[in-house]
């Protein structure tokens, strides 16, 4: 690659140098008649160095295409990802077409129509039907591609299927928190961004029995194939952007205004590693906002297994309540009963008139506040 790019470098000084030497013949030839003989030799310069320029250019555009490709991300994971890859080399192929075709014309007539003595320009002052078919032809090609564009658009976005497994996943500076629901009939638990502390990064709001089963993870989501899957996404501080490449899903977390995307990944993780031949293969969750000076660090391992395996997963991880029993104080007393399975014995325990759940039952007073009174 050094030595391609050293060569190009030449070549492009090489042409540098020409186009001064030329002009510079230019500017020496203004003020006087110039002979007929050099003007013929220069305008065959000119065509013959037009042609080398188109020819170089194409042999440079396939190549760099296809020197790029060993790079290109694999066919999408996802329905929706191939959908939006088929929509994309559609567009590049009619605009490549219309790349070449016009850059065509315009090289090889500036070599064909060159100066030569006795030939008359011809001038056409105004062409209705040629201006008719430039103007439609590319109006009727850009219309097709927003309305396929829009059907697709239409159909990524609607909401998603009613047996949709839901996600939530909250970025902050600098990671992503994901949030599972648990066993309780695929349902996420309340949140209340007044409740996050250290103990409870999502502000989990446990006035709501949904969230008791409710378990979170920092390193890695974990989905069923071939079932719609429905991301819920937040942000806690600034802008995020919640990026899964493989399987062409790209939505904004923003402050204060909760997103969604839903998508069906129909690929495992083990046979993306069979297709690609990469046995250390991994989907991931990167963020694609710069959002501070920790952004790099905002990855996350996705994988994507089998129902089963994904069934077994879940029923090992605890709940939010499990692990941190602190939290019982933040359950209101008639509560308590439905949610001391989760919780450890101890956890029963907490003190119902501690400073979180003061600040709980209080609507949001300080826990400083409620230990003072």
């Amino acid at each position: 690659m050094v030595y391609i790019v050293a060569l190009l470098s030449v070549i492009f000084l090489g042409l540098a140098a020409l186009v001064v030497s030329r002009m510079a013949a230019v500017v020496k030839n203004a003020n006087g008649p110039v002979e007929e003989g050099r003007i013929g030799l220069s305008n065959r310069i000119n065509g013959a160095l037009f042609m080398v320029f188109f020819v170089v250019g194409i042999i440079g555009v396939v190549w760099s295409f296809y020197y790029a490709s060993e790079f290109f991300l694999p066919e999408a994971s996802s329905p929706h990802g191939r959908r939006t890859d088929s929509l994309f080399w559609l567009s590049m192929g009619i605009i490549t077409a219309a790349f070449f075709i016009t850059n065509a014309l315009l090289f090889i007539f500036a070599w064909r129509y060159q100066y030569k003595a006795g030939r008359k320009a011809a001038y056409y002052p105004e062409n209705h039907k040629l201006e008719l078919i430039w103007t439609v032809i590319p109006a009727v090609v850009m219309a097709l591609l927003v309305f396929t564009g829009w059907r697709a658009w239409r159909d990524i976005m609607s909401e998603a299927p009613a047996d949709a497994q839901v996600f939530e996943i909250v970025g902050k500076q600098f990671n992503w928190i994901v949030r599972y629901p648990g066993v309780d009939n695929n349902k996420l638990g309340a949140y209340n961004y007044k409740l996050i502390d250290n103990n409870n990064e999502t502000g989990i709001d446990y006035t709501d029995e949904a969230s008791f089963d409710d378990f979170v993870s920092t390193t890695e989501l974990h989905i069923p194939v071939n079932k719609p899957v429905l991301l819920k996404i937040r942000a806690r501080d600034v802008l995020h952007s919640v990026f899964i490449p493989h399987m062409r899903v790209k939505m904004d977390a923003v402050p204060g205004m909760p997103t969604r995307f839903w998508f069906i990944a129909d690929k495992t993780t083990d046979e993306m590693r069979n297709m690609t031949g990469n046995q250390d293969f991994g989907y991931e969750i990167a963020c694609t906002e710069v959002c501070g000076r920790g952004h790099f660090s905002m990855r996350i391992r996705l994988v994507v297994e089998d129902e089963a395996s994904w069934q077994a997963w879940c029923k090992e991880q605890k709940p939010l309540l499990s692990s941190t029993p602190d939290l019982a104080a933040r359950i209101p007393e008639n509560l308590k009963a439905k949610a001391a399975k989760y919780l450890p014995a101890e956890g029963t325990a907490a003190p119902a008139d501690s400073s979180t759940a003061s600040t709980q039952q209080n609507g949001g007073v300080s826990a400083v506040s409620a230990t003072i009174r």
